[in-house]
């Protein structure tokens, strides 16, 4: 019994320390990247390949998300209001929702799985196929040339796709509560105006997205760079990736929330 019990507290303390080490790792390593990023601005042809295959190529399934999230929200805001007389007050609703809460954290979740997890495996496969390697033999800093451009790419599609997200979602929203329910589109237009106000509601929105795009484009980086250059490694590393960056989003979340509109 007392070996067990050793065992037991022998893996609990390598698992410690393993995630104690991966933590101090990846702070270095996101300190280098932000050190060594100016050929990202330089270059940034480098970076604005990387706006391409992270914010472009994930267009289509934002506009879509965003309109089908902003539908289902004036369907049920509809639902909800009219018992209460306020049925024209969907639009603020569906607007207040979109820019404060579900914009910057459904396109986040969304780049995750899309961006971050594509960025993983292809740093992933560069390790495996030795090319990381090469570029360090040939006295050329991987950090600075191939992380930096997909870090910031990361980071300048992150709140674009999230304001797109939000703005697809609103007009969702006026295609069911105005065109098909038949809320008065006036009311609908004014009391979303005069309910959502810009620095308390899109700037926090844009600060969030902003906080989310550093967050699971570094953690995408860091997982892909520290894989191991197998096939299963490279596997693994992108499980890691979309898990953990969902997992940062909804917790930094509650904690931008809780500064921003509770003043705790």
């Amino acid at each position: 019994m007392p070996e067990r019990v050793l065992e037991s507290l022998r893996g609990i303390g390598h698992q410690v320390v393993n995630g104690v080490w991966r933590l101090g790792y990846a702070s270095r390593f996101f300190l280098l990247t932000l050190l060594r990023s100016a050929v990202s601005f330089r270059r940034f042809h480098l970076t604005i390949k990387e706006v391409y295959f992270t914010g472009v190529l994930s267009l289509i399934i934002i506009i879509v998300s965003g309109l089908f999230v902003g539908m289902v929200l004036a369907l049920q805001g509809y639902e909800t209001l009219q018992k209460y007389g306020s049925s024209e007050a969907v639009g603020t609703l569906v607007a207040l929702s979109l820019t404060r809460e579900l914009g910057p954290v459904v396109a986040a979740l969304l780049f995750a799985s899309r961006a971050g997890s594509a960025m993983t495996a292809e740093i992933g496969l560069m390790k495996a196929t030795e090319q990381i390697s090469a570029m360090e033999m040939m006295a050329v800093d991987p950090i600075a040339r191939v992380i930096g451009p997909r870090f910031w790419g990361g980071v300048i599609s992150m709140p674009l796709l999230a304001a797109l997200f939000s703005a697809v979602g609103v007009f969702g929203g006026y295609l069911i509560a105005v065109v098909t329910i038949g809320v008065d589109e006036g009311a609908f237009w004014s009391q979303m105006q005069s309910a959502v106000d810009f620095r308390q509601d899109v700037m926090n929105g844009v600060v969030k997205s902003v906080v989310f795009g550093v967050a699971v484009t570094a953690i995408a980086l860091f997982e892909g760079y520290d894989a191991p250059p197998t096939a299963e490694g490279v596997s693994g590393a992108t499980t890691r990736t979309v898990v953990t960056s969902s997992l940062a989003v909804l917790g930094l979340d509650f904690v931008l929330t809780a500064f921003m509109f509770t003043g705790v």
